[in-house]
Formats: structure tokens, C-alpha cells, sequence
């Protein structure tokens, strides 16, 4: 069995190439039940952690990753309070296994993994929904993912300049200086407001139990890029942005169940199920319209796939 690192992902993996592999993931999907979800109460006075638990496999009656045949899991934990200890909130592994012995193949930093396929999938979304003239992209958050989302963006948009709003300037200075290799204007603001105002995409990567975002700041043309929230509790723009926009997911049982982004906007009656417009298998699959029109505003929710996390898990495999 081998063991694959960051450094080994960051050698062989490549934003286009992972944004088809995740294409193709999606077209022709392997199995991959609703994750699991373990809250684990911390010590008095610390927010609760939540284990993650994400299987997939190649189904070999005719879909999958690859006709070699994969079974993959994830197991992720989140512990909100780790930035506190200058370490990731999203910390795991991935455990790859031959689809057809079942034998170990890789192990696979899980962090590394999360990070490169929730940026991919990302940009897979923004390539059917933003504007393919956007070229402002805001950050909101200064996290792990962010760089990776930036990163990603500007993968498939002409993106030139990017601004970087957080609560601690400190951390989107340190972003940023992550970031100097790339041919953008790059800044940080403490105008939420404005910055929202000015974006062509607006990427959010955050913890946030409140909205961040108002629907009432939102200007025609937009896409919005929701990456953050993972529980029902959680929310990163408030249901007014929600009904102003044409909404895909990246799976529609996951997001319907664990985006609070949706699940609050459908509990007030402001939001049904059926306004959202698709999933990622729908648009990778020409089964529906993304963006429909320059001026609309479009909003992608994502919480994470299992089937994205064993297709980016054989593709790195494979090359490295």
C-alpha cells in the first residue's frame, strides 16, 4: 500500500485536469450513500467537533470512475477551534482499495484530497454558471480552501483581480502572500458590502453560523459559490440571496438534507425543493440549463461528494 502526502497530490494534480476527471465523475457516477455524520461533544466551553464518514464505490454493472474498479473512504474530522492551535478545521484520510479484491492501494491525505476536490468541483460549477467574461472574484474566508478556491477560479474565468475579506486581516494577509505566484491584482477589505457589490464571483468558504451575505447587495450578473456551510445550522448568505437566484448543488440529496443555506430558506417557505434548478450530475450531463442568460444571478451550493473525493482519489493514484 502506498502512502500519498500533500507534496504527492501537489506534484501530479492539476486544476483543469481534475475539473474533467470530476466531469466524467459526474456523467457516469459510482455508488456513494449520504455520508455519516457523528457530532463528538468537546470538553466544557469548546464547540462541538463532527466526524464525517464517506464511502464510494465503482459500480460494475456499467458506471464508475474507472473500468479497473475502485472502492474508497473518507474519514474527516472537524474541530472548529483548531485555528485556535494553528492548525486546518478539516483534518483526515483516505483509505483506496482495489474494487475488485478489496485490497488496500493507497493511503491518502485526507486534507490535501478535501481541499483540491472541493476547489475543482467548484470551478466545474462555475464554468456552467458564471459569466465567462468574469473577471472580479471575492473571497470570503481566509481558511485552508481558500487559496485553493482562488486558485481554481482563475483555472476557468479571466479572473484579474481578487479581493479577500475576513475577520482577521492577519489571516488574508497570510493568503494573500500565499497567492503571489498568481498574474492578479490581489488585496484584502474589510468592505463586505462593497467588495459583494463589486464581484463578479463571489466564493465563500466559511464556518458561519449567520448570514454574511445580503441578498439586498447582490447586483445582476453574479455567481455565488457556497462552500463553507455543512450542517442544517450553518448558513453563509441569508434566504433573501437565495431567492433572488437560479441555484444548482453539487448533489441534490446531500444538499437538501445538510446545507443550511437551503434547508433554512425551505423551513421559512421562501425556498421549495423544486426551485433548485439542478445538480452537478444534471449540468455535467446536458440534462439542464446553467447560466440562461448574461444578467442572471446564479448560486452554487456545495457540501461535499463522496463520489467526488473517489474520483480524485483514483486520479491522483494513477500518477503519482
Amino acid at each position: 500500500m502506498r502512502i500519498l502526502t500533500a507534496a504527492d497530490i501537489a506534484e501530479v494534480a492539476d486544476f483543469r485536469d481534475l475539473i474533467e476527471t470530476l466531469r466524467v465523475a459526474f456523467r457516469t457516477p459510482p455508488v456513494a450513500p449520504l455520508r455519516h455524520h457523528h457530532t463528538i461533544e468537546r470538553p466544557d466551553g469548546e464547540p462541538v467537533s463532527t466526524l464525517l464518514i464517506m464511502p464510494a464505490w465503482t459500480d460494475f454493472r456499467g458506471q464508475g470512475t474507472s473500468a479497473r474498479g475502485y472502492t474508497g473512504v473518507k474519514i474527516v474530522s472537524v474541530v472548529p477551534d483548531n485555528k485556535l492551535r494553528n492548525l486546518p478545521s478539516v483534518v483526515g484520510a483516505y483509505l483506496l482499495l482495489s474494487g475488485q479484491s478489496g485490497l488496500p492501494l493507497a493511503l491518502i491525505d485526507g486534507q490535501s484530497l478535501t481541499l483540491w476536490r472541493t476547489a475543482s468541483a467548484s470551478a466545474l460549477a462555475s464554468g456552467y454558471l458564471s459569466r465567462t467574461d468574469s473577471s472580479k472574484l471575492l473571497m470570503v474566508g481566509a481558511g485552508a480552501l481558500a487559496p485553493y478556491l482562488i486558485r481554481a477560479h482563475c483555472a476557468v474565468r479571466p479572473i484579474s483581480q481578487v479581493l479577500v475579506w475576513n475577520r482577521s486581516a492577519d489571516r488574508a494577509q497570510r493568503l494573500l502572500g500565499k497567492l503571489s505566484d498568481l498574474p492578479v491584482q490581489m488585496a484584502f477589505t474589510d468592505d463586505l458590502e462593497g467588495a459583494v457589490r463589486g464581484a463578479d464571483i463571489i466564493s465563500c468558504a466559511t464556518m458561519s453560523e449567520v448570514p454574511l451575505i445580503q441578498g439586498q447587495w447582490l447586483t445582476s450578473g453574479q455567481h455565488l459559490d457556497l462552500v463553507g456551510a455543512f450542517k442544517p445550522t450553518m448558513r453563509e448568505v441569508d434566504s433573501h440571496t437565495v431567492t433572488k437566484a437560479r441555484v444548482f448543488c453539487d448533489t441534490r440529496e446531500g444538499a437538501l438534507r445538510e446545507a443550511g443555506d437551503l434547508v433554512i430558506p425551505i423551513a421559512e417557505g421562501r425556498l421549495s425543493p423544486d426551485d433548485v434548478a439542478g445538480d452537478l450530475f444534471d449540468l455535467c450531463r446536458g440534462e439542464r440549463a446553467g447560466r440562461r442568460f448574461y444578467d442572471q444571478i446564479t448560486l452554487f451550493k456545495s457540501v461535499g461528494a463522496a463520489s467526488e473525493d473517489l474520483a480524485v482519489a483514483a486520479h491522483v493514484f494513477a500518477r503519482a
